[in-house]
């Protein structure tokens, strides 16, 4: 079939020849502006940035996930300290688990869709539940006090949580984008189905 398709080819007039040219680069060199020139270069990168995205979004869950590990007995008095009182162990290390798994398959990009699907099972309802903000009275306040790095004082307990509810909904915007287009070029899932096996 190669071989018809070259020959098809060579016996085309030079006009009518198959343009291999990608079609960005169809438009004529004077028309190529340098905002035109900077959009293209950035669809290059598209399948690297896509790639530093998922590692960074990742990074949240599985940083969740050790702290919840290491202070677990904390953890588990703050779930119930929210109402979260049937069975809270238990709970938990379902929490960890989704944390984990969703975590590693966006991050290694394998099912991306559906790891970021689990992860907002868990997400969206903590969102809601932990950092309602709407509920707490301006008079709720936070000391702190930390002189090794000069910090002192008190901070509106209100506030902190409406900035950590809007963070969260940022994640939970990042995990919807996953969702609906997947992991992008680079992903393990895609490693393999491109590796040959010698001899196969």
């Amino acid at each position: 079939m190669s071989g018809d398709s070259a020959t098809k080819n060579q016996i085309l007039p030079p006009s009518e020849k198959i343009n291999k040219t990608p079609p960005a680069f169809r438009i004529k060199p004077e028309l190529r502006s340098p905002i035109w020139i900077f959009h293209y270069k950035l669809r290059k990168l598209k399948d690297f940035t896509d790639l530093l995205g998922r590692i960074l979004l990742s990074f949240i869950f599985l940083y969740e996930a050790y702290d919840s590990i290491f202070f677990f007995q904390q953890t588990k008095a703050k779930m119930i300290f929210y109402g979260l009182k049937w069975q809270p162990e238990f709970l938990l290390y379902s929490a960890i688990i989704v944390l984990v798994l969703g975590g590693l398959m966006i991050l290694t990009g394998y099912r991306s869709s559906l790891g970021a699907f689990l992860l907002l099972l868990y997400w969206v309802p903590v969102t809601f539940i932990v950092h309602d903000f709407w509920h707490v009275p301006d008079s709720c306040k936070m000391s702190i006090t930390c002189p090794e790095i000069g910090v002192a004082g008190e901070e509106i307990y209100r506030r902190m949580q409406g900035v950590l509810f809007m963070k969260n909904l940022a994640v939970t915007g990042g995990l919807l984008m996953v969702l609906v287009n997947g992991s992008g070029r680079y992903s393990i899932r895609r490693l393999f189905a491109t590796t040959r096996v010698p001899g196969a």
